[in-house]
């Protein structure tokens, strides 16, 4: 499952991340860990890429929340 997460409030990358009071970053987390708990989502993984070379190809701030694969990690 992959599913985006995109604030109303334009900011072009995470690097812009303290534009936002502390309060309503807070609320976006929130938000973030919300929706994948109205997904059925009990394992997941939160990325945001920040920057051309991390593959960010959208400039408007935008959390991806992917589940239900797991990752070989060492």
């Amino acid at each position: 499952m992959h599913l985006l997460v995109i604030p109303e409030r334009h900011v072009a990358s995470f690097r812009e991340i303290d534009s936002f009071a502390g309060e309503e970053s807070h609320r976006l987390l929130g938000f973030v860990a919300e929706t994948a708990a109205e997904a059925g989502l009990d394992d997941y993984r939160v990325v945001v890429n920040v920057g051309p070379g991390a593959g960010q190809t959208v400039f408007h701030l935008h959390w991806h929340i992917l589940g239900g694969r797991e990752l070989p990690f060492p």
